[in-house]
């Protein structure tokens, strides 16, 4: 078992682990790989989450699970997911401005596509505890970065104040979607 900061322990292997102990407000929380049954809820979970994160449909949703090699969600003490995170390994079929430009650039990254959590689920240390199991599976899979976006325009100060926790650093900025979002690109190396 290995064990995390605020009383959680990961018992499994990366990609199969289960998130155990108490967060905020006594509630019982664990991670577990996403299954094709839950895109419908992780597309309400998603779309909630706009204009933080792009809308999209199912079959959309469904596409990003089929490309991605890290799929997890995080479900609150009954059972439910609350949030969840996929990322792309180098090389996936993904036409994303953003994963080609660091496809472009890294040739050995893990690219975080999405992390979105439900309203209720904020604040709970969920988002830690989902990126330190990532942190540790790129790890696992031999990567030598993690890389991702965080929304400028429209604006999502949180979001990069929580990654600059996990060691982000500037790689560029991108106006994408034809000029209607722009992002910043984001690379947290990996020792």
């Amino acid at each position: 078992m290995d064990y995390l900061p605020g009383g959680w322990a990961l018992q499994g292997s990366p990609r199969n682990a289960r998130l155990v102990g108490t967060c905020q407000n006594a509630r019982m929380t664990s991670l577990r790989e996403l299954s094709e049954s839950d895109l419908e809820g992780v597309v309400e979970i998603n779309n909630a989450g706009y204009p933080a994160v792009p809308l999209v449909t199912l079959e959309e949703i469904r596409s990003l699970y089929e490309l991605s090699s890290y799929r997890m969600a995080a479900l609150n003490d009954k059972g439910e997911i609350v949030g969840f995170a996929l990322a792309m390994n180098p090389g996936a079929d993904y036409d994303s401005e953003n994963y080609v430009f660091f496809e472009g650039r890294f040739e050995n990254h893990l690219y975080i596509d999405r992390i979105v959590f439900a309203d209720s689920a904020r604040g709970l240390g969920l988002g830690t505890a989902l990126y330190e199991h990532l942190f540790d599976f790129a790890r696992t899979q031999g990567r030598t970065a993690v890389t991702c976006e965080v929304n400028l325009e429209p604006p999502n100060p949180g979001s990069l104040r929580f990654h600059r926790r996990f060691g982000f650093e500037d790689v560029d900025t991108q106006a994408t979607k034809g000029g209607s979002v722009v992002v910043q690109l984001l690379q947290a190396p990996l020792a």
